[in-house]
């Protein structure tokens, strides 16, 4: 039996720090996973990742301590259980705007009678034996608000059943308000989903790129958090060593 201890962390009112892989290589997330990340979100929604690395990459993640979880493309019951079947342990889901949206999240999420998911997990044998046995007290689903509509209903939003917790998009909010990110409009409104969390007995979390905005919001009381991801890190290692060698 494979224990999410990145949610076991979160359970316990303890931040877990994630990243986020997008590259499309099953390698660039053991890499990562070995690092010692508590999760590690394989972004099938903006990510160059198809069925079959997506796959691979949740093995590779498990070799490390990180936990495999993935952003899934859209809020969609086959799509979902499809990156459950594949070994997911958690799941993020885009673009949750009301109470329906964040149901049918849910309803996929968990085998019967807690939701609605197809039985057939094919490619979970990585995870330990019994899967169905244990799955759905392991899974983690956070929804993300990320527009000033997903915002205004985050009390009822949050308030459904199976809904873990949430993943706060604060680029995508900023775009949906037409203000700019970190402006005091925003910051209020990135309060106010975490607020909602709280009022919910659910575990707030957001979508960082960075250690200085992950920390700032770890104090401001979010435990699912990202911190970066590896497309950026590419980039940020290439231009340090260009810099120190005079060609930036």
């Amino acid at each position: 039996m494979a224990v999410n201890l990145a949610k076991q962390r979160m359970l316990e009112g303890k931040p877990a720090i994630g990243a986020e892989v997008a590259l499309g290589s099953a390698l660039s997330a053991e890499l990562v996973s070995a690092m010692g990340f508590d999760f590690v979100v394989v972004d099938n929604q903006h990510g160059r990742w198809d069925d079959e690395s997506t796959m691979w990459a949740f093995r590779s993640i498990a070799l490390g301590p990180a936990v495999p979880m993935a952003r899934v493309r859209q809020n969609d019951y086959g799509a979902i259980g499809r990156l459950l079947d594949c070994g997911a342990m958690g799941v993020i889901v885009p673009m949750v705007n009301s109470v329906a949206e964040a149901e049918a999240a849910a309803n996929a999420m968990r085998y019967p009678p807690r939701g609605g998911r197809s039985g057939g997990p094919f490619g979970t044998g990585f995870l330990g034996p019994d899967y169905e046995k244990w799955i759905d007290d392991e899974v983690f689903l956070a929804v993300q608000i990320e527009t000033i509509r997903a915002v205004e209903r985050a009390d009822e939003i949050m308030a459904v059943d199976g809904i873990d917790g949430c993943w706060i998009g604060p680029g995508d909010l900023g775009k949906s308000m037409g203000i700019d990110r970190g402006s005091e409009a925003h910051t209020a409104a990135v309060r106010r989903a975490i607020e909602a969390c709280h009022k919910t007995n659910k575990i707030p979390g957001i979508s960082i790129g960075t250690a200085e905005e992950a920390q700032r919001w770890i104090d401001e009381d979010c435990l699912f958090v990202t911190a970066g991801y590896d497309k950026g890190w590419v980039i940020e290692g290439a231009e340090q060593t260009l810099r120190m060698l005079g060609r930036l």
